[in-house]
């Protein structure tokens, strides 16, 4: 998988990405093809396989105590907040190993802000993020693939990673066993065996008693010429070392075809014969395990009458006794329904009773409660004071009026003594 991974660039990762999801920049919507709901599934698996290549494993997840995420962590949705925090752990560790610095998101962080500090240090590689920041909220779907997926691959970058085309093994084609017992052959028998096959394939073409007579003839011959040299001269215990000595390079070692039908049809044989063989054991026991079966049985089915017969009574009074319980429960179903109803009733009187208990509490303590009477006699006592002091500024007025009045009188007066004055004077004159 790994090497699988490898083939895929990142480029054409991102454009997969963007034409899944279509959306682009300054263009239109793109008509979503029938596979695009699955190609998430597909970056969620590079996405695994890049971070293994980061060794999140070490670095990460055991560091922080947090479980590997599946090959389809992100694609589907199972945990929102637990994807989510996923997500913005493997988001910022990811920001990191990119060469920037980036804390690590706390469980009580403003989700916005951190999924706004993500999207800026994304468009800070150039990567577009024409989408709203409100899909990340959930933790899950091909835009948080995408967006995970992207920052590994500046990750891979920033650490020097460069993709290389897989190599793949060279398999080996493996050699046939071949049985000991079949391996080593004798000259005799490799002998009769290239008669056996020379006779099969010369059989449609020399007649048999042509070439028993032509046999024949050739071993009197022979025997007439070597009558002179029967004789041996060679020691018998020589020979027999000697025979010794050679006899194991006499030994040729051929290799068999298993794909030969002769060996198939041996095969077949050998198992026939030891199938029979075991049969034959086999059989007695069988044929003895079936005797006591049934014996075995007859004997349960006997018993199984006889106590039959013998509990009959018993049965009808259980049986009796069923009946009789389907009743009674019958009637407790009655019964306990009857109650269930009467309970509820119950608790609606129960209520109605205690907002009346309430409700005459209310008035009883607005009735005996002497608040209302003492603010009334401390407004009137305001009342009072207020009055008094109406009353004093009435005073102060009317001696104000008064004395205004008086003054204007004496100008009035003085005014009309100062004109009477110059009168008389002329008169006198």
């Amino acid at each position: 998988m790994a090497a699988a991974a490898a083939v895929i660039s990142p480029s054409g990762l991102e454009d997969g990405v963007s034409r899944a999801r279509g959306e682009g920049a300054g263009e239109g919507v793109v008509e979503r093809g029938p596979g695009a709901a699955y190609h998430m599934f597909v970056v969620m698996e590079d996405l695994v396989e890049k971070l293994k290549l980061l060794h999140y494993e070490e670095e990460l997840l055991r560091k922080s105590n947090l479980k590997p995420p599946s090959r389809h962590y992100f694609a589907l949705p199972t945990n929102p907040g637990e994807q989510f925090y996923m997500f913005c752990t493997l988001a910022a560790w990811l920001i990191n190993k990119t060469g920037h610095s980036f804390e690590q998101p706390q469980e009580y962080d403003d989700p916005n802000a951190t999924i706004s500090n993500i999207l800026s240090e994304l468009r800070s590689f150039g990567r577009t993020a024409d989408f709203p920041p409100s899909k990340l909220k959930s933790g899950h779907g091909e835009h948080v693939c995408y967006v995970l997926d992207c920052l590994a691959e500046e990750a891979l970058k920033y650490i020097g990673f460069t993709w290389k085309r897989p190599s793949y093994p060279v398999e080996e084609l493996e050699e046939e066993t071949v049985p000991e017992d079949d391996a080593e052959l004798t000259l005799s028998k490799v002998d009769e065996e290239f008669v056996e096959e020379e006779t099969d394939n010369e059989e449609n073409f020399i007649d048999l008693n042509v070439l028993k007579a032509q046999t024949y003839r050739l071993d009197t011959n022979e025997s007439a010429k070597q009558e002179d040299i029967l004789e041996s001269t060679t020691d018998a215990a020589e020979w027999s070392l000697e025979v010794e000595r050679v006899l194991p390079q006499l030994k040729v070692t051929i290799r068999t075809d298993n794909k030969d039908w002769r060996i198939h049809v041996d095969q077949m044989h050998q198992h026939k014969s030891g199938i029979e063989s075991a049969l034959k054991e086999t059989k007695g026991f069988l044929d003895k395990l079936h005797n006591e079966i049934s014996r075995t049985l007859e004997k349960i089915g006997s018993r199984e009458k006889y106590i039959n017969n013998q509990l009959e009574h018993l049965v009808q009074e259980y049986r009796g006794a069923q009946a009789q319980l389907s009743e009674a429960r019958e009637r407790y179903q009655q019964g306990n329904g009857g109650v269930t109803e009467r309970t509820r009733l119950l608790s609606e009187v129960t209520e109605e009773l205690e907002k009346v208990k309430q409700e005459m509490e209310e008035k009883g303590s607005s009735m005996t409660d002497g608040t209302p009477l003492v603010k009334i006699k401390q407004s009137l006592t305001k009342l009072k004071q207020e009055t008094v002091q109406m009353d004093i500024r009435i005073g102060v007025v009317e001696h104000t009026l008064l004395q205004s009045k008086l003054k204007e009188k004496c100008n009035m007066t003085r005014d009309m003594h100062a004109a009477v004055t110059p009168e008389s004077a002329i008169g006198f004159y």
